[in-house]
């Protein structure tokens, strides 16, 4: 008997979600077996988020039908979930978080069989990650936390794994980890497991997945073995165009006065996209923190910032989680046009109401709030936020987690107008072909620069050469 004959692990059969007038799914059909690898694609707010937590028994449908291969719940059948949102208690070390899923750690001895096997699963999906089981999850790089995460959801925790959800699972990681993960997921699934592989990141995609699933609108417009499917084809099966090889390429531009210097060396002049680049975890981030808690802990208030923050980690530092789409957005214009410590609040309308067409923020009103966004529409108040402020420099700490294909041609597009009128961006990315649209990049290693690049040396071969091995001094 193959895979495919096998019976699914799970069936959906005509699956609806409705919240209110928002039907976030409707009426999908989809199952999974054994041995499969299912990429599931489509821009932000298509209803992926919603299918999995209905696969996964987060939720009820409003109609249709879930039918487990074991006739019980989502956990009985060996269903798993790694979230976009990382789902960690931060207070807590990582064996800790192990037994928060594990009923079957008990007794005052519990530590010591969850330290092994966090462990154990940590060595299986990332070798030499160097990850202590005794860590305090707040003391761990974001890159860290998302590979614990990734291992719990592979652990045994009593019960073997059957079909793991991975939801945008490589949006912290870098190349050489993220390919310890694909790497595992082809094993994984070889071995009779299933997996559903969430990624706006379509190399992944056609790397590792046997049938792809495009939603729209919350249905299923397209359904096909991967090899089916070209990188164009899939993307016009999502709803957008992307640009053409080479349109994005700029002629040779001219640049301001230099007006930013760290103490590293890290420099950017007037109307400069600057690159930060190299393996997570090497003092990208932390240069960037360093250079932003420079320019903004002052205690004299200024009438406009010098400069404003995009976060990779949006829970942590990006959105204000108790207030509105509208005031997440407005936060870094409130001061001007501002008259007597009064906001105006016209103004302010107006600006989310520009900025939510003009980035695409997917929600009927903006008086809703914040978190019920999909993550990568919240992604994009954050770049709203930014954007909307006068602000002449921007630094962004890998922003593009779990954004769609589409709006990061739309973000791209507006970075370079943006620099085009004179601001300046520092922009850390774990992705090389970001880094790679950059006017000069700056690569990172052991929390010092081991390269400069600029023009036609800003390639993947001459990052990863600078990643690796420090460049002596000429």
């Amino acid at each position: 008997m193959t895979d495919h004959e096998s019976a699914p692990i799970v069936a959906l059969t005509e699956a609806a979600k409705h919240f209110g007038p928002v039907r976030a799914l409707d009426g999908v059909s989809l199952s999974v077996a054994p041995g499969d690898c299912i990429g599931l694609v489509g821009h932000n707010g298509a209803g992926k988020s919603t299918l999995v937590n209905l696969v996964n028994g987060g939720l009820a449908p409003s109609s249709g039908e879930i039918r487990f291969d074991t006739g019980g719940t989502a956990l009985g059948a060996g269903v798993r979930s790694v979230f976009q949102e990382l789902s960690l208690c931060p207070n807590l070390t990582v064996a800790e978080n192990l037994r928060i899923s594990h009923s079957a750690l008990k007794g005052p001895g519990w530590r010591r069989p969850a330290r092994a096997e966090i462990r154990q699963s940590l060595d299986t999906v990332f070798p030499d990650h160097g990850i202590d089981p005794d860590a305090e999850v707040d003391t761990l790089s974001i890159a860290e936390r998302q590979m614990v995460e990734i291992a719990i959801g592979f652990a045994p925790r009593g019960t073997e794994a059957r079909l793991v959800i991975l939801d945008e699972p490589t949006s912290s990681l870098d190349a050489g980890i993220a390919e310890q993960l694909l790497a595992h997921v082809r094993r994984f699934c070889a071995g009779g497991g299933a997996v559903i592989f969430i990624s706006h990141m379509l190399g992944e995609i056609f790397d590792v997945a046997t049938r792809i699933v495009v939603l729209k609108d919350g249905k299923v417009v397209a359904e096909r073995p991967a090899d089916g499917f070209t990188r164009q084809g899939l993307v016009d099966a999502m709803g957008h165009v992307t640009a053409e090889e080479g349109e994005t390429s700029e002629t040779a531009r001219s640049f301001g006065a230099e007006i930013v210097r760290s103490p590293e060396g890290l420099s950017a002049r007037e109307g400069e996209v600057v690159g930060l680049s190299g393996l997570a975890g090497h003092g990208q981030a932390a240069a960037l923190a360093r250079l932003y808690l420079s320019r903004t802990s002052s205690w004299h208030a200024r009438k406009a910032p010098e400069v404003v923050f995009v976060a990779g980690d949006r829970t942590r530092d990006g959105i204000l989680p108790l207030w509105s789409i509208l005031r997440n957005v407005s936060i870094s214009i409130l001061q001007q046009g501002a008259r007597w410590g009064l906001v105006d609040r016209a103004a302010e309308e107006a600006t989310a109401a520009e900025w939510k067409k003009r980035i695409g923020i997917r929600t009927d009103d903006v008086t809703n709030p914040i978190l019920s966004l999909s993550g990568g529409n919240q992604q994009k108040v954050l770049f709203a936020r930014a954007l909307a402020s006068s602000a002449p420099v921007i630094i962004m700490d890998d922003p593009m987690r779990g954004v769609d294909v589409g709006t990061k041609q739309d973000v791209y597009a507006m970075i370079r107008a943006e620099a085009a009128r004179g601001r300046t961006f520092l922009w850390y990315s774990t992705e090389t072909e970001e880094v790679c649209q950059c006017d000069r990049v700056f690569v990172f290693r052991n929390h010092e620069i081991s390269a400069e690049l600029t023009g036609a040396d800003i390639t993947e071969e001459r990052i990863l050469e600078a990643s690796f091995e420090m460049q002596e001094a000429s």
